[in-house]
């Protein structure tokens, strides 16, 4: 935890809150932080700053809070992911987080197994709490926007035209003749398929819609391997 984050419950006042749980536990077991120290807090969607420990017991610590720092800028990048296996889901949502995309999309594909659905993890506490473990861990504050599309054409179709707009288009793709750039830093809508990749008739439709297919050589990569490295690779401001 590099930096806490604070919601709007945490406030007993404008320049007062109240860490407990995890925060607090954080704090004295792993900063070994006492009564009088400062650390590094943010309130989430807002600015970032410091909070000085005026009262640490067993249950809670008690901050003074001086917010006065913008959070980093996001990038400029819709990453639309395939659903990912589930036990991957929770570090690729983190990872992605962490390197400041605020805009994901999760999209059903063939490879993906209808059960990859049901896990608790897209519920929408399992999502904030892995959200706020990517900020915490990046120094960020603003929360990204997490979209489910359980339907492929539908979405492709009717929305992934208007994303793309005029916006740069990929799709990551393994056996495809284009190297994905480097350094583009530019407005992108970026598509990963799920492990084993995107069907040949949704890489089509994918590029019918307006997404240029890349790759990042003859390896393969997992997709929490290949999430950070197409990214880090697209923007030099996630570095």
């Amino acid at each position: 935890m590099n930096l806490a984050l604070l919601f709007d419950t945490d406030f007993t006042a404008p320049d007062r809150a109240l860490l407990t749980g995890r925060r607090r536990v954080h704090l004295e077991d792993v900063l070994k932080a006492t009564e009088g120290d400062q650390i590094p807090v943010g309130q989430v969607n807002g600015a970032m700053g410091t909070g000085q420990i005026i009262r640490l017991t067993d249950t809670e610590a008690e901050i003074a809070v001086t917010l006065d720092c913008p959070p980093p800028p996001a990038l400029p990048l819709t990453l639309v992911m395939a659903m990912p296996r589930p036990k991957m889901f929770r570090r690729v949502l983190q990872t992605a987080t962490a390197l400041g995309v605020k805009d994901i999309w999760l999209l059903n594909a063939w490879k993906v197994e209808k059960s990859f659905w049901q896990t608790p993890w897209l519920e929408e506490k399992a999502l904030t709490d892995n959200m706020v473990l990517g900020l915490e861990q990046a120094m960020d504050t603003v929360m990204p926007r997490v979209h489910l599309r359980k339907l492929f054409k539908p979405f492709v179709e009717d929305e992934l035209p208007e994303l793309i707009g005029d916006r740069t288009a990929l799709v990551a793709h393994p056996g495809t003749g284009t190297p994905c750039p480097t350094h583009l830093n530019a407005p992108t809508v970026l598509c990963i398929g799920p492990e084993g990749g995107f069907i040949p008739y949704e890489v089509e439709k994918l590029q019918e819609a307006g997404c240029q297919a890349v790759h990042l050589g003859r390896r393969i990569l997992r997709v929490e391997t290949a999430v950070p490295v197409l990214i880090s690779r697209l923007f030099d401001g996630c570095l």
